[in-house]
């Protein structure tokens, strides 16, 4: 009992001990630049790369919140077999609750609800979609009647577009956002006192890096893709807005960044659907002839369809970061294991330097 007592009372005091460390100054030159050049590549990391260039004293925000609303403004006159002398505005060419312009129409296609003349076989093998049989085939001919939306739709695909001068319309891309961590909002229309910017300005990257206005042969152009090319087929052109927000300065500083890309296009891809865009609709809905019988409009439309993508972050001080990351920096500035390594292990005098680091204590068994 006396003995445990005795334990137990010298690991109670030796709790309130202090230890210390005991420090071996090695007097070798090679090893103590090497330190201190450990020592200031730390330090410069620690101001040139986390505080500077990512602002590791600020907290963040990624969570961006988003709405975009666009306007598409401009006319075009058109001439064709089919239509006829044509105005196009934004109201005709717009599809609604989306950017889709259609420079091209493959035709007017005005079909019948009735039972259409025999058709060949391959029709329905090939194009399910063409209409429901009807039962009544001529075995002579080796077709079929079938009841749909007549005539058939045939392929005719001109080779040029037919809204040329959609080139030259302009899209205004209004988007607003928000982080909310920081309860900070913002728009990319431009805080100006001028009242007729916005009625006379185009984006452009060095002149007018901040309007909202787009016109719509740039916006391809910036893809490296040519518009009359891309009228052809239609695509898909993303319309990338970037928010990257100092919210340590004046908010006036926090202003978006415009990138383009074409997404519908694949490289090194033959395949024929690798590309292009196109749907079909009914601008002129349905109506009666003079026959009664209902008839519609059937309009096939390549168009350049544009996504735009918000992306963005924001940044603010605050001590826990700060803290976090110099404390971090303080403790790799001691560099001390891989110092040790070399003055120990890889110099010429390891041995002398391991012998005095080092105190080996010996304990004879009573």
């Amino acid at each position: 009992d006396t003995r445990m007592a005795q334990t137990w009372g010298n690991f109670l005091y030796s709790l309130l001990d202090y230890k210390t460390e005991k420090f071996v100054i090695a007097k070798n030159k090679k090893v103590g630049v090497l330190f201190r050049l450990f020592q200031l590549g730390v330090i410069g990391y620690l101001i040139g790369w986390v505080f500077i260039w990512k602002k590791g004293y600020q907290e963040t925000d990624e969570a961006i919140q988003s709405s975009v609303f666009t306007k598409v403004k401009g006319v075009a006159l058109t001439n064709s077999t089919d239509l006829g002398l044509q105005i196009w505005g934004a109201e005709d060419y717009v599809i609604p609750s989306q950017v889709r312009i259609p420079p091209r129409l493959n035709g007017v296609n005005k079909n019948t609800d009735l039972p259409c003349p025999p058709a060949l076989n391959w029709v329905f093998v090939f194009c399910p979609g063409s209409g429901v049989k009807t039962g009544h085939c001529m075995n002579n001919t080796g077709t079929c009647e079938i009841h749909g939306w007549c005539p058939i739709e045939r392929s005719h695909e001109p080779m040029e577009p037919m809204l040329e001068k959609a080139e030259n319309f302009t899209i205004y891309i209004k988007n607003f956002i928000r982080f909310p961590k920081f309860d900070f909002s913002k728009s990319n229309v431009l805080g100006t006192t001028n009242n007729t910017y916005l009625k006379t300005c185009t984006y452009d990257e060095v002149h007018h890096p901040y309007c909202p206005i787009f016109r719509v042969g740039d916006l391809v152009r910036w893809t490296g893709h040519r518009f009359q090319e891309m009228a052809v087929k239609g695509g898909a052109v993303g319309v990338v807005i970037d928010w990257n927000c100092d919210l340590d300065k004046d908010s006036t500083k926090c202003r978006p960044e415009y990138s383009f890309t074409r997404l519908d296009a694949l490289k090194d891809s033959t395949s024929p659907v690798a590309s292009g865009y196109n749907f079909r609709c009914l601008f002129a809905r349905y109506y009666r002839d003079t026959e009664g019988q209902t008839v519609r409009s059937l309009y096939k439309v390549y168009g350049i369809r544009f996504d735009i993508m918000v992306n963005g972050q924001a940044g603010k001080f605050n001590i826990i970061p700060t803290v976090v990351n110099i404390g971090s920096g303080l403790a790799v500035m001691g560099g001390v294991f891989i110092c040790d390594m070399i003055l120990i292990y890889i110099i010429s005098k390891s041995s002398f330097y391991r012998e005095r680091k080092f105190f080996f204590v010996h304990v004879k068994d009573k």
